[in-house]
């Protein structure tokens, strides 16, 4: 079944995940949180929600965990005085470094059985299915 092998690899996926960013203390969803926030600077949480996939609820909980940490801080939208913009603290920002250095030996874990091929093969089908 295609939904118990999905289930599988990510609980695969998050094995990595912990195993390389636990020293960290974060969370999958508060790791993409964090750098789309440094890729993209401020923006609002219902943009930065749906730019990671994430439901209002979910997104909420996650910055609020963030900015209990010191990760992250709120201010007034520049563009529109009435929305509240979530940028990073400078802790985030040294935190999100940190943690894009060592970033790629997740993927590199996760996809290590396969074969060069077979992880373009399966990367695309994915982008395809998601």
């Amino acid at each position: 079944q295609v939904g118990f092998l999905l289930r599988c690899a990510h609980q695969r996926a998050s094995e990595m995940f912990n195993a390389v960013m636990g020293p960290f203390g974060v969370t999958p969803r508060q790791f993409a949180a964090l750098a789309k926030l440094d890729d993209l600077g401020s923006v609002s949480q219902n943009q930065l929600g749906r730019l990671t996939a994430m439901d209002p609820a979910t997104i909420s909980g996650v910055i609020t965990r963030l900015i209990a940490r010191g990760y992250v801080h709120q201010s007034s939208d520049p563009r529109d005085g009435r929305l509240v913009a979530l940028g990073l603290t400078a802790a985030g920002s040294r935190a999100i470094t940190a943690m894009k250095a060592v970033a790629a030996e997740v993927s590199q874990r996760t996809l290590a059985p396969l074969s060069a091929p077979e992880v373009d093969a399966f990367l695309k089908a994915l982008g395809k299915i998601g």
